[in-house]
């Protein structure tokens, strides 16, 4: 569970923004919300703004934070800058460290893991977690001085200091030496946050869950859910036929074969009648939908799946994302969730993650959006909702949530936010 992230002088965000996803105190939808400890969390957060505005700035924020714990051991050779984007349009901020910072709760244990970066070097780092209730430091770097709890392990966290160089971090390094307590914080990293891309090729997302059937129910469930026709689902390859019940399979295939036999039981579970085939090589995905033939009566026709709407196939690819953090617990982070999406499939996306009985593992969603039907607080709370303004006179985006305004319960916040009422609208001049 996220409990809060903030970051500081990264692209259009000069001064902190603060995405604290703790519930504040408000009487509705209160049986939505997430328990830890004595306090409540939000399971569904939309940020709205302008386009240009700088509320994908804080996705891309997350992402580059989350893709540098995980990876910087393997990318930062000697000379390699730290990938930090600075604030520029001002003449100091670019000498400036770029700071990122996430609280989060992992087996029970809260963990506050932050750093600070220049494109030369790693400023200040640093782990604490909460193994009894009160905060305890794992480790803290500052300007390549590190410091640690007086324990037995001295001499091991010692000979990772030495190992990191000043454009790594000792949090990355120290997981490939084995260092125990940040294995463990690191996890939640690597396993419980989601960031979803631009989805267009469910083949990927086929061959990505091939292990994992649940994963692929959910793209046929999504595809049922979109209430878009689709019957049935075959696949060629170099069109090489090979039934799915078929043993002789290259060997090189095998992933894709389970993949795609997993995928065709799924559909046979879900009601689906036609025979599904595998036409092996590159792969390609075909739909049937139900027409009527020259003799007046219904049949199956296909359909590339490239011939889908957009909405479709972005729904599906969704779809193995938003099952793997309802199913396992985490966070699933959203750039612009109504791409292509109907309304109703975006509450029902929402939903998901909105309701106890369907979100029982507390997952959570963060997502941007310019879709304005969402503004009603039936749907999502003051709290769930916050805006990412740019000001016209410093290009500073600027990250503020609505229950930060003085609002009466039976507003029209939709209305109130078209009219410009809480920022983060475009000024558009007519002529």
């Amino acid at each position: 569970m996220l409990l809060y992230f903030k970051t500081k002088n990264y692209r259009s965000i000069k001064d902190e923004a603060f995405l604290d996803m703790g519930a504040a105190s408000l009487k509705d939808s209160a049986a939505n919300l997430l328990d830890f400890g004595k306090s409540k969390y939000l399971p569904a957060v939309a940020i709205y703004g302008k386009n240009g505005g700088g509320k994908t700035n804080l996705i891309r924020a997350m992402w580059l934070a989350v893709q540098f714990i995980c990876n910087a051991q393997k990318t930062q050779t000697e000379n390699a800058k730290v990938p930090v984007s600075p604030f520029r349009l001002d003449d100091y901020s670019c000498d400036e460290p770029t700071e990122f910072e996430f609280c989060y709760v992992y087996n029970g244990v809260k963990y506050i893991y932050g750093f600070s970066a220049t494109r030369e070097e790693i400023k200040t780092e640093y782990l604490y977690h909460y193994p009894k209730g009160r905060m305890a430091k794992i480790f803290t770097r500052q300007n390549g001085n590190f410091t640690f709890p007086q324990n037995g392990e001295q001499s091991h966290k010692e000979l990772i200091s030495n190992a990191v160089a000043p454009n790594q971090l000792f949090f990355s390094v120290s997981c490939t030496m084995n260092y125990k307590p940040c294995l463990e914080a690191m996890r939640w990293f690597r396993d419980k946050i989601v960031f979803s891309r631009d989805y267009t090729d469910i083949n990927k997302s086929l061959i990505d869950n091939s292990e994992n059937e649940a994963m692929l129910q959910a793209i046929v469930s999504a595809a049922k859910k979109a209430d878009v026709g689709i019957q049935d689902m075959r696949f060629e390859i170099n069109n090489k036929e090979i039934d799915l019940d078929s043993e002789d399979f290259p060997e090189q295939f095998q992933g894709m074969f389970k993949a795609l036999k997993a995928f065709s039981e799924a559909l046979k579970q879900s009601g689906n009648e036609s025979e599904v085939k595998l036409n092996t090589g590159e792969l390609k995905s075909i739909t049937y939908h139900y027409g009527i033939n020259k003799n007046g009566t219904q049949d199956k026709f296909e359909l590339s799946l490239g011939d889908e709407s957009d909405g479709t196939k972005r729904l599906m690819a969704l779809a193995p994302a938003i099952e793997k953090t309802i199913k396992e617990g985490g966070v699933l982070i959203v750039d612009e969730l109504e791409s292509e999406l109907h309304l109703l499939l975006m509450k029902y996306v929402v939903d998901r993650f909105q309701k106890q009985e369907s979100n029982s593992k507390q997952a959570q969603i963060i997502f941007t959006t310019h879709e304005t039907a969402l503004l009603n607080l039936d749907i999502l709370r003051r709290d769930q909702i916050y805006f990412v303004d740019k000001s016209k006179k410093d290009g500073i985006s600027s990250l503020y949530s609505l229950y930060d305004f003085n609002i009466r319960n039976d507003m029209n916040i939709q209305k109130a936010y078209l009219i410009g009422k809480f920022g983060a609208v475009p000024s558009i001049e007519e002529d």
